[in-house]
């Protein structure tokens, strides 16, 4: 007798997708959902998109294949996570430490100063941040973040000074944004990423993520959101 074929929805195909992508380093291809979830593959793109419009994942333009599940991407970013459990790309310096929560575990997030020539290895050992002195950038307000989210987290890069972003910024003509120190992002990481990897995962609304923001005493103009329905 055959199981009953799990139900296709966002929270199932999110699960699906993030945990294969946490067991193995790359997300599953079309077909393989499609299998997974015994639907044709017309189905399963078309479950893809609408788990893009609900800001759930980012696919290629072309194939919709998956390319970005926050906090991990299936293409080379700036940001290497690696432990002894597996290795990883994170799309930003916010991502890749939701990702390092996710994981619970020992590791490494290697990058840039500013995406620059400076390397920087973020070491993360039973929770802690062992390199504490550092800064992230946010240079893009949240209320625009989907405009082009791909290009939004190129810009959340790590930086060991406020005043080096204040030279940053003026090198690359960019704005400046809200600079936090990392082990604050740490935290925020954790609960902003923490339900990503449940199977009943939902996007936080944006009320919600006003709610948080505001719980981290994100305060900058760059976290500010008006009050409207709708996701994240």
């Amino acid at each position: 007798m055959k199981p009953n074929p799990i139900e296709l929805n966002n929270s199932t195909l999110h699960y699906f997708v993030m945990s294969h992508i946490v067991e193995h380093g790359y997300a599953p291809k079309i077909d393989s959902i499609a299998q997974h979830f015994s639907v044709s593959n017309s189905d399963t793109i078309a479950a893809l998109k609408a788990l893009e419009d609900y800001h759930g994942v980012v696919l290629h333009p072309k194939s919709s294949e998956v390319w970005v599940m926050h906090p991990f991407s299936t293409a080379p970013t700036g940001f290497w996570i690696e432990s002894e459990n597996g290795s990883w790309w994170g799309n930003c310096a916010w991502c890749s430490l939701g990702a390092a929560a996710l994981l619970d575990c020992d590791l490494t997030i290697s990058s840039t100063l500013g995406g620059e020539a400076k390397q920087i290895c973020v070491e993360i050992v039973d929770g802690q941040i062992k390199n504490e002195n550092l800064f992230i950038h946010f240079p893009i307000p949240m209320v625009n973040a989907w405009d082009n989210v791909t290009y939004t987290c190129s810009k959340m890069l790590i930086f060991d000074s406020e005043a080096e972003v204040d030279d940053w910024c003026k090198r690359h003509n960019t704005n400046k944004g809200d600079v936090q120190p990392i082990n604050k992002i740490w935290e925020f990481s954790k609960v902003w990423y923490g339900s990503h990897l449940s199977p009943n995962w939902t996007k936080w609304s944006v009320e919600e993520a006003k709610e948080i923001f505001q719980r981290f005493e994100l305060h900058h103009a760059v976290w500010q959101m008006p009050s409207q329905a709708g996701r994240f």
